[in-house]
């Protein structure tokens, strides 16, 4: 198989001046929700590409990829520029195992997110697997600004659909607001406050966890959560915590 599928362009959504999706058609194999792929262009005689995790539910042919300009970067400036019908390349498969079927069973199923990182759950909430098999189901989406909170009519429809089933808790972290937890998400669960907005206990007895997003988030929640015994998910010794890194620290 080729390592590249020439996929079109239908659509650029445009959040705010940094936030953007693409959608796109193309012809690539099956993937499981929660996976990423690899976009590629071709600029100044390379082909540049980057891994972006499906929004899209596997079911829906209409791709999506979420993401926020790179100040240095040397695809997304790129990126927001194109327009319907132009080409842009992806990757045949996806990949990567931020997916349910590495996630033991629980009564909640908790999904921390910042930023694009809420891009993944989107996909996992498209299908039938989660709904079935979780009781609670608990989205956080931690952002700087309230703008930051794109995706609010998928949401909105994802929960008019499991109301008593889901639940969604933001989190701005630099504005003041009457609706989201202001801070970060491992102070928030240290505190006892994200469990006393949801009205659930974060256990090891009842609760799974899915952590993706910036690396600090991640590193913070993950000790945060092994304070209370919880361990991170593996194949031969299954825990509580899946994770996934949307970049990796420097330095």
């Amino acid at each position: 198989m080729s390592k590249w599928v020439e996929g079109k362009v239908v659509r650029l959504r445009h959040w705010t001046d940094k936030l953007y999706s693409l959608q796109l058609t193309a012809d690539i194999a099956p993937f499981t929700a929660g996976q990423f792929s690899r976009l590629a262009l071709d600029i100044d005689g390379e082909r540049v590409a980057r891994p972006y995790s499906f929004v899209n539910g596997p079911d829906n042919p209409l791709l999506e990829f979420y993401f926020i300009i790179v100040p240095d970067g040397p695809l997304t400036h790129h990126l927001v520029v194109l327009e319907s019908g132009d080409p842009v390349f992806i990757a045949p498969r996806g990949a990567g195992f931020f997916v349910l079927d590495e996630v033991p069973d629980a009564d909640t199923l908790w999904m921390l997110s910042t930023g694009t990182a809420l891009g993944p759950f989107l996909s996992i909430l498209t299908t039938d697997a989660v709904w079935q098999r979780f009781k609670n189901i608990v989205l956080v989406h931690a952002v700087r600004t309230r703008e930051e909170l794109t995706y609010s009519d998928e949401i909105k429809t994802l929960l008019a659909a499991h109301p008593e089933q889901m639940q969604m808790i933001p989190f701005v972290s630099r504005e003041d607001t009457n609706f989201a937890i202001k801070g970060r998400v491992p102070d928030a669960i240290g505190n006892g406050e994200l469990e006393a907005r949801a009205g659930l206990p974060l256990s090891i007895e009842t609760s799974q966890v899915m952590i993706c997003g910036n690396p600090a988030m991640v590193r913070d929640t993950s000790a945060v959560l092994e304070a209370r015994g919880m361990k991170k998910n593996k194949r031969r010794d299954p825990g509580h915590v899946t994770t996934e890194q949307y970049w990796k620290e420097s330095g």
